[in-house]
């Protein structure tokens, strides 16, 4: 997959979004399902080299695939492209290799979809499962079957059975976690309550069935209870086994594209009919990323940094994909209700990760220094949904073209 080199010209941040979002949807898209899909086992493969090349080697997670899943389902469902129902329906094939008799899905297989051997890739890990949950209900609306709807409640009734610490609700690490309060337990981590809130929002979308709404609720706030900061008006990443906050650094790290994609998901809730409470908790999330959370100067000027700490302080001046895409969510929405230059932003945003994450490369890169500089060339395939997302909450806000059919 060869890109197109950085453009010679200065346009417009109107017009250069323009074309980028029509390059990724027209010429991008096609090369990469051509690199990364797996013609001999199915599914599709986990990472594309610095090359472009598939890592053909490594296993395949549940990660990954679900998250494809969801995409190609969304995109799917977005343009009546057969290209993505096509690849979606592979990739949902290929996820039935997860499965366990419990009803959860372990975290990794071999290429060819056996077990690895691994005693790590049989665990079943809450993070995963909420995306499991999120590409079932999309690939559900698109293709919709009594078997896909019973297998999305049972996922979720699965979740509560063998992944939830019934002395505090939170989610567990994994189902390998015996004592999640003792002090050699993995980390609370919030991230798996936030994807798990994601999940149940798509899937109230998807099925227009309540009592997702009502879920996404229940995990929303629990996942605040505990994880959300409100001397800071952030959401903290980690707590102790016992829940009491880490010590230094640890404790004080907060990821920039986290504040932005619940601030994002917060906004999707009150959209769906969530409570219209929730706009001081979106208030202090945003307002801590925008005075905090990007590079004022530099050739990443305008991107999200990694990590900060509580008090605003950079701690990590390295650029992840991901949290540009999450930062593109949140102003595309803020645009959307309203908020005064968020559409220029998300504009000029979506322009830089394209001029430094794409550009000129055999495919995207994943982190850059300060300087600019690539420091983990590998393309993950599993940040296609957060490149997506991005880009069909843009089209859908007006401030760029969405995916159409291919003729």
């Amino acid at each position: 997959m060869i890109l197109r080199a950085a453009r010679p010209h200065e346009p417009s941040s109107k017009s250069a979004a323009d074309e980028w979002a029509t390059w990724f949807w027209d010429a991008f898209l096609d090369g990469w399902l051509k690199d990364a899909r797996d013609g001999i086992h199915g599914g599709f493969f986990d990472a594309l080299g610095g090359d472009g090349k598939p890592v053909a080697d490594a296993p395949k997670t549940v990660l990954a695939q679900a998250r494809l899943l969801f995409t190609f389902s969304h995109l799917a469902l977005a343009s009546g492209d057969d290209r993505f129902a096509k690849a979606a329906a592979e990739t949902f094939s290929f996820l039935s290799c997860f499965r366990q008799p419990s009803g959860l899905y372990r975290r990794a297989v071999a290429r060819d979809g056996g077990a690895t051997g691994e005693a790590a890739d049989a665990l079943a890990r809450s993070y995963d499962q909420s995306f499991v949950i999120l590409a079932l209900s999309t690939w559900w609306k698109l293709a919709p079957s009594e078997a896909v709807e019973a297998e999305l409640e049972s996922c979720w009734s699965m979740i509560e059975d063998h992944l939830v610490d019934s002395a505090t609700g939170l989610l567990l690490e994994d189902d390998g976690v015996a004592d999640p309060a003792a002090p050699g337990a993995p980390m609370r981590a919030q991230n798996p309550h936030m994807h798990l809130y994601e999940a149940a929002l798509q899937a109230h979308e998807m099925t227009g069935k309540p009592h997702w709404l009502e879920r996404a609720s229940g995990m929303r706030a629990s996942g605040l209870a505990h994880f959300f900061d409100r001397d800071s008006g952030t959401i903290t990443e980690f707590l102790a086994p016992d829940l009491s906050a880490l010590k230094g650094e640890a404790g004080a790290r907060r990821e920039v594209g986290h504040q932005c994609e619940w601030a994002w998901l917060l906004r999707r809730e009150m959209a769906l009919g969530g409570p219209p409470g929730l706009a001081e908790t979106i208030s202090a999330l945003e307002s801590f990323a925008l005075k905090h959370g990007f590079s004022r100067s530099g050739p990443l000027a305008g991107a999200a940094f990694d990590a900060v700490s509580a008090n605003g302080q950079v701690m990590e001046e390295t650029f992840l994909l991901w949290p540009q895409t999450e930062a593109i969510k949140m102003q595309a929405v803020r645009h959307t209700v309203g908020e005064a230059g968020a559409g220029e932003v998300a504009r000029s945003l979506l322009t830089t990760m394209f001029d430094r994450w794409f550009s000129g490369r055999p495919t995207y890169v994943n982190r850059l220094d300060a300087a600019g500089e690539t420091i983990w060339s590998e393309a993950l395939s599993r940040l296609l949904y957060h490149i997506v997302l991005a880009l069909t909450e843009g089209a859908r806000a007006g401030l760029w073209p969405g995916p159409t059919r291919h003729s």
